[in-house]
């Protein structure tokens, strides 16, 4: 590739803070509050206009869809943005589980009052692009803006980047799959104009979805309490659809997905129906690709729902989210690799910093949590090797294929946001850096904050 010199240049120190959290999406919501609560001045980085990521930004409604009778999960922040969204918002049940389905434009508002009430410094459209690194140790990062250039220098940095930006640029060790192995990324969008009552009565009378046709053309492996559960499916009309001609195939991409909730004024949403695979979501020429591809395909479901789905007759567009929703990246190297046995036989650690059910979906496994089952999270998952005053929340956290499609789950970031973020306040707190934290001291904290980590 050819290459210019950049030349060396002095640039202003944006602000100086005790937690820098970079990325403003569920995990990075978390960090944020947790540390400001925990007693750290702290400062929350996104890159967009809005926080609340993949909520907010993509249009992912089912932040716990996961949710049923006997679900025992980590509590602290996860209730709580669900319930400050009622607050404001008035409820939405989601329509598959004991949750709330969180629109993205309110979301957007309860992100801002949550931030702004925990005392949070909140910074939008900024980007880092580099970090600043003395003898192992991260002291800040680089950022660019509409307004330049600029420094911001902290005490304790938390990546919830999604893809592991910040520890990779740092030169924290890091796994990632071959494009052809990631998971797909999926472009999401909304639609008006439906005769719901009529979509609804197809829905109940004649489509009759449930978990077991999700296995109806692609290999699923579930452990059959889930298959007769209710699940807002429908893959065959999009099938057919490329089948017969109707629309164009590409190998790439597969048709056929779910929808969040149906309103009487005429919209159906979160219709995630367009998958795309073999794209690498840190290469820019991939994204674009991805982006100019989904949205293609997103118009011929359009059409096909038109034609095929009682209801949708003269269905329109709505709108798209701002991005593309992704899955899988990097994943750090972190002090313990959470595995799939941990998830599927309910690993218990000494470290624990949360706890999440056991709940898999994707790499073929649908495992729903009705049981009771969960497995814990422990602190060394997020604590990165090599570099040291950086912890990583999210789905970027150390694991494998399997224990990844459970962690990435929104909830899950949660849980290991308020981790990372009380882990970081703490640190400060007894001045001691991250990699020696005191984690009953952190366990405590957890515990003032309604975090539950341990049986």
């Amino acid at each position: 590739m050819k290459q210019i010199h950049e030349t060396g240049r002095d640039i202003p120190v944006f602000a100086e803070t005790d937690v820098l959290v970079v990325g403003g999406g569920p995990s990075g919501l978390a960090a944020a509050i947790a540390a400001s609560r925990t007693g750290a001045k702290t400062l929350l980085m996104e890159r967009y206009g809005c926080f609340g990521g993949v909520i907010t930004q993509v249009g992912v409604e089912g932040f716990a869809w996961y949710r049923h009778e006997k679900t025992i999960e980590a509590g602290g922040l996860v209730p709580e943005f669900e319930n400050k969204f009622v607050e404001l918002a008035g409820p939405n049940p989601e329509c598959q589980s004991e949750s709330q389905a969180l629109d993205a434009e309110m979301f957007k508002c309860v992100a801002d009052s949550m931030v702004l009430e925990a005392g949070v410094r909140p910074l939008l459209h900024s980007m880092a692009v580099g970090t600043i690194v003395e003898g192992g140790i991260l002291k800040g990062i680089i950022a660019e803006s509409k307004s330049g250039r600029f420094a911001i220098l902290a005490k304790r940095v938390v990546d919830c980047t999604g893809d592991a930006d910040i520890a990779a640029l740092a030169g924290v060790p890091f796994t990632m799959a071959p494009k052809d192995q990631l998971m797909s990324v999926t472009t999401l969008f909304h639609c008006r104009g439906v005769d719901t009552n009529r979509f609804r009565e197809y829905v109940l009378n004649e489509l009759k979805p449930t978990y077991k046709d999700w296995g109806g053309y692609w290999s699923i492996t579930t452990t059959g309490k889930e298959d007769d559960l209710f699940s807002p499916y429908f893959e065959k009309p999009f099938v057919e659809a490329v089948r017969d001609g109707l629309i164009p195939k590409d190998e790439n991409v597969s048709l056929g997905g779910t929808w969040s909730s149906i309103t009487d004024n005429g919209d159906v949403t979160q219709l995630n129906v367009v998958f795309i695979s073999n794209i690498d979501c840190t290469n820019v020429e991939d994204l674009t690709k991805a982006e100019v591809t989904g949205r293609r395909n997103a118009l011929y479901c359009i059409e096909v729902l038109r034609r095929k789905v009682p209801g949708f007759e003269k269905a329109k567009l709505r709108n798209f989210g701002m991005t593309m929703g992704t899955r899988e990246s990097r994943k750090i190297e972190g002090h313990y690799c959470l595995s799939q046995k941990d998830v599927m036989e309910e690993g218990r650690f000494d470290d624990a910093i949360a706890i999440f059910p056991e709940f898999i979906d994707g790499a073929g496994y649908l495992i729903k949590p009705t049981t009771g089952r969960y497995y814990q999270i422990p602190y060394g998952c997020i604590l990165p090797k090599k570099i040291d005053n950086l912890l990583v929340a999210g789905r970027a956290i150390s694991g494998d294929q399997i224990a990844h499609v459970s962690f990435r789950n929104m909830a899950c970031c949660v849980a290991t946001g308020q981790g990372a973020g009380i882990a970081a306040a703490v640190s400060i707190h007894d001045q001691v850096p991250v990699s020696q934290v005191n984690i009953k001291n952190v366990q405590k904290n957890l515990e003032k904050q309604g975090v539950r980590y341990l049986t």
